[in-house]
């Protein structure tokens, strides 16, 4: 049996958070995602873990480092300017390989900007937020059921490849109600787990690795001792400055997950299997592009949606597929024009790569998208 319900999407972020087996959340309210919070504020005492509101959005993701140390899979939750005060801390974790889930529910900047009105404006930011050279994981999802699907999803990507994983919403998605069926119990979704050591804690090595390249995390207060820094480190997880270590560390960082982009990379294609011209769009404006393709292949117009669920890693290979298959491809984001640098820089001049951008503080519409669309034929 399972169980439908009208939700928003932060409250489907919430509850795909505790089917993961989540049971420590951090963070600061701030619109729009402050529902992801409010809502796990009253789910976690209920099934033994511990909600806490923080004094500022730096805390709110030092506090959650803190619980993922102790074993605990963990949540944050902000928008545009608590996702840039997160940066420091996010970059620590990367380096520290300490998984976490940070949801980012978009709106319109910088700064302030607009606090209630929907915008893309944190692409790149996801990516290059931090300092220094580090991968990033960033999952975009596109209705209320999948923000469900996509937290557990990004879960079982942060614990198994020790690593934050970027749960990247926009307004739109993360505000609009929409039918969800949930399963009746989460006591059968299989909780990720992240990778336990084998060996005795006098043998342990915090940051020794085997073929998989993800080092083993031993649970602090389980008898086992390591340092954690956010310096270069050594396998033990004690500073080493020198340049063999840091090319090794950043290699390594790297190569977990670039080793793995077909389990990594998510995506769609709607309509594409004959289509000429391909509309690329994520979150809520990639709800507009489906009702344009819809319409305009009524008019006789051979155009697809190519829909990144993965926004990060990059899914280079999928791009340059589209390219070789159609002669003009339609880039559409809320926000001056971001993802559209990596699809130009994917095509290489293939195709035409067209930019229909909007950020006015209003969601892009299916009639604005035909227009853009009719203008390529």
């Amino acid at each position: 049996m399972s169980k439908i319900c009208l939700m928003q999407g932060n409250q489907a972020v919430a509850e795909g958070a505790i089917a993961a087996g989540v049971k420590f959340f951090g963070g600061y309210p701030i619109t729009p995602s402050t529902e992801v919070a409010e809502s796990l504020a009253k789910m976690l005492p209920a099934v033994g873990g511990k909600f806490i509101q923080m004094e500022d959005e730096i805390a709110g993701i030092g506090v959650i480092i803190g619980a993922s140390l102790t074993g605990k899979k963990v949540m944050t939750a902000t928008s545009g300017p608590g996702f840039s005060l997160k940066q420091e801390l996010l970059g620590y974790a990367c380096i520290a390989e300490i998984p976490m889930v940070i949801v980012n529910v978009q709106r319109v900047g910088p700064s302030t900007g607009q606090p209630t009105s929907p915008a893309q404006g944190d692409v790149m930011q996801a990516r290059w937020g931090t300092h220094g050279d580090h991968p990033m994981i960033a999952l975009t999802p596109g209705s209320v059921p999948e923000c469900f699907d996509l937290t557990i999803k990004a879960y079982e990507f942060s614990e198994k490849y020790r690593t934050p994983v970027i749960l990247l919403l926009d307004e739109v998605i993360g505000h609009m109600r929409e039918k969800i069926e949930l399963p009746a119990s989460y006591d059968e979704i299989v909780k990720p787990q992240r990778k336990l050591p084998k060996v005795r804690p006098e043998e342990y090595k915090a940051y020794k690795t085997d073929d998989d390249l993800i080092p083993a995390m031993a649970p602090f207060g389980t008898g086992y001792r390591w340092h954690v820094t956010g310096l270069v480190h050594d396998e033990y997880g004690f500073p080493d400055g020198s340049p063999a270590a840091t090319k090794a560390c950043t290699d390594r960082l790297h190569a977990k997950v670039t080793n793995n982009l077909d389990d990594i990379i998510l995506y769609e294609n709607y309509c594409m299997d004959d289509a000429e011209i391909a509309v690329i769009a994520y979150g809520g404006t990639a709800r507009t592009a489906y009702a344009a393709v819809d319409d305009a292949r009524a008019k006789g117009i051979k155009v697809g949606l190519f829909r990144p669920i993965t926004m990060w890693p990059f899914p280079e290979k999928q791009v340059k597929e589209i390219a070789s298959q159609v002669k003009n491809i339609l880039v559409a984001e809320m926000n001056f024009g971001q993802y559209v640098i990596e699809v130009e820089r994917a095509v290489a001049g293939k195709v035409p790569v067209t930019l229909h951008a909007k950020y006015d503080s209003e969601a892009i519409t299916p009639n604005e998208l035909i227009v853009a669309i009719e203008n390529l034929k």
